[in-house]
């Protein structure tokens, strides 16, 4: 297996990455009151030594009241979660790594099976939790203006503190998607519509002001899904050109790459062509990509939560995909959750030393 395509390096803006490998967000739930600890910094660290190309972090949520359903998620606003992430970017830098927070504003969610709730009630764009099922508040005009300042205030925190690019969460459910998604998004005023560019203007808003506060230069990324939570065969777009419709005013707001999530890699976006959706995005916009979804392993990531195992697998088709052109960068979620050295492994041939993964893997910072 050759892997030297992804030990080349990727420059972007502020992005000066050693190679091709990025850290995806996994939320790890270990900051208690959304305070990062010590632990949490040493768990960064330990892949930055491990030669990560670009840690993102876990989902870190935004200053508005209820943007989190868990007191352990960490926060990226307030004077002591700052100071926690100030040590986590001083402690990535000194092993050599690059490092973005992903900024994230969950919208409106289940309780969390700990019992715990925000002190105030969730907010979306409707109301709505799943189609049909209210839960929590239509957000006002003041609403969305005011989380729009909050995502700029996290991404101009972020820059001011050192960190090396930022990520807008976009995806998986959460607040942005929750706008792009129609069964979710049933308002009437400009924040709604009957197209997915008309529901997208709530995510374009939150780019540009994300531009407007780090400036130019800063590398500004998102993360984006077809799938929902709900729905994982779901489609937001359904041809290239719903696509191409929905991710050139993304591009054009600011963002500089689309992080294209979804649950297996290899598998096709659209009848006709085997790209996958990093490839169409990438096609269609000319935007740098990442590739995301059980990237190194067997078995997807919701499946470990029934009790399924992943094992180590192959690369070669990864490689194959990024060798074409298809995308510029690849998420590796749990393989860098199980094992910080999973990138000097790959890169040395010690196969045979991949670890798998389990949900037992989750309940510890490694």
């Amino acid at each position: 297996m050759n892997t030297d395509s992804l030990f080349q390096p990727f420059k972007l803006k502020t992005l000066n990455m050693k190679n091709r490998i990025v850290m995806a967000p996994m939320t790890r739930s270990f900051s208690p009151n959304g305070i990062p600890t010590a632990g949490v910094a040493e768990y960064y660290q330990k892949r930055a030594a491990g030669d990560v190309g670009l840690i993102l972090s876990e989902g870190t949520v935004i200053d508005r009241p209820s943007s989190s359903n868990d007191a352990n998620i960490p926060h990226f606003y307030g004077d002591q979660a700052l100071a926690g992430w100030d040590k986590v970017i001083t402690d990535v830098h000194a092993a050599s790594g690059q490092m973005g927070p992903q900024i994230w504003h969950m919208g409106i969610m289940a309780n969390h099976h700990s019992g715990w709730i925000p002190p105030a009630e969730f907010e979306g764009p409707s109301g709505l939790v799943n189609p049909g099922e209210k839960k929590g508040k239509a957000m006002t005009e003041k609403d969305i203006t005011e989380a729009i300042l909050a995502y700029g205030k996290a991404a101009a925190d972020a820059k001011r503190m050192g960190f090396d690019c930022v990520e807008i969460h976009g995806a998986h459910g959460y607040l942005i998607d929750q706008f792009f998604w129609g069964e979710l998004n049933q308002r009437t005023d400009q924040y709604g519509g009957a197209t997915l560019p008309e529901r997208s203007r709530f995510g374009i808003e939150v780019i540009k002001e994300v531009r407007r506060q780090v400036g130019e230069d800063f590398a500004v990324i998102i993360r984006l899904s077809q799938f929902k939570p709900q729905d994982y065969n779901f489609k937001l777009a359904k041809t290239p050109l719903e696509m191409e419709a929905w991710l050139n005013p993304l591009v054009d707001a600011g963002v500089d790459i689309l992080h294209c999530s979804q649950r297996r890699f290899w598998e096709p976006e659209f009848e006709g062509s085997d790209l996958n959706f990093a490839g169409w995005a990438k096609k269609l916009t000319g935007a740098a990509t990442i590739t995301v979804g059980s990237v190194g392993l067997t078995g997807e990531f919701m499946a470990a939560f029934n009790g399924e195992a992943s094992q180590p697998a192959s690369l070669d088709e990864l490689v194959k995909r990024l060798d074409r052109g298809d995308f510029d960068l690849v998420g590796v979620g749990r393989p860098l959750l199980a094992d910080p050295q999973w990138v000097k492994k790959v890169q040395n041939g010690r196969t045979d030393e991949l670890k798998g993964f389990s949900k037992e893997a989750l309940a510890t910072l490694v």
